[in-house]
């Protein structure tokens, strides 16, 4: 998949333009399902209506796709992937809300979706926050809200970490960012909310409008943009 990890959606033109092509056409010309799963382990029902709607400052759902579609993750073991693939492979997009990102790379995983992922070759996901997150090898201790996570471990899509919402007082400063980064172990990036991370094909690129750092290791790189 093409991934556009972000901290808090679609928040500037350069990572809307990054969004753009990455779909290789217009936002208005692309079909979405929109994933609100991490969201039940943090916000509940009303931070989900929220996201779905599009009535939230963190742009994802309300950008003026061609459709949106609801993909809820806990559903789709009981219908059955000969229902439910289809639906995601005829999506352009899937946006990826935020809550857990442990609670949801763990549905991602036993809906089955994480096995139809590596097929999705020309499908863009779009993370927001926990929806970035889960696709990381580890997220650290300090974000694990749920309760039946048996570790800071999440799906190992990309190979490298994130701290989101840098600059949030009072624990999303720089310092607490280098902190966790000591802690991780691995390759990582801090990103503000004016700042995503591109993916394609295993390269990497810092799209911002903002502050971010990057944690580097000998195989890890990123070119600002």
């Amino acid at each position: 998949m093409k991934l556009l990890l972000t901290s808090a959606g679609v928040t500037n033109p350069s990572i809307r333009e990054a969004l753009v092509d990455l779909l290789g056409k217009p936002i208005a010309d692309a079909n979405a399902l929109c994933l609100p799963t991490a969201t039940y382990a943090m916000g509940g029902p009303p931070s989900a209506w929220r996201f779905i709607t599009g009535q939230t400052p963190l742009p994802m759902c309300g950008l003026g796709w061609k459709s949106l579609g609801v993909l809820e993750l806990t559903a789709l073991p009981s219908v059955g992937e000969q229902k439910w693939g289809p639906w995601v492979r005829g999506a352009e997009v899937i946006l990826a809300g935020g809550g857990d990102a442990t609670y949801l790379s763990h549905w991602i995983r036993q809906s089955g979706l994480a096995d139809v992922m590596p097929l999705l070759r020309d499908t863009v996901w779009v993370g927001l926050s926990a929806g970035s997150m889960a696709l990381t090898p580890r997220i650290g201790a300090e974000f694990v809200e749920w309760e039946s996570a048996p570790d800071d471990r999440t799906l190992g899509v990309v190979d490298f970490s994130i701290f989101p919402h840098l600059g949030m007082e009072p624990d999303n400063t720089m310092a607490c960012a280098e902190k966790w980064a000591a802690e991780i172990v691995g390759p990582a990036y801090a990103i503000d909310d004016q700042t995503a991370i591109a993916v394609v094909d295993g390269a990497v690129e810092v799209v911002s409008e903002g502050q971010w750092k990057h944690f580097p290791v000998e195989t890890s790189s990123a070119r600002g943009r």
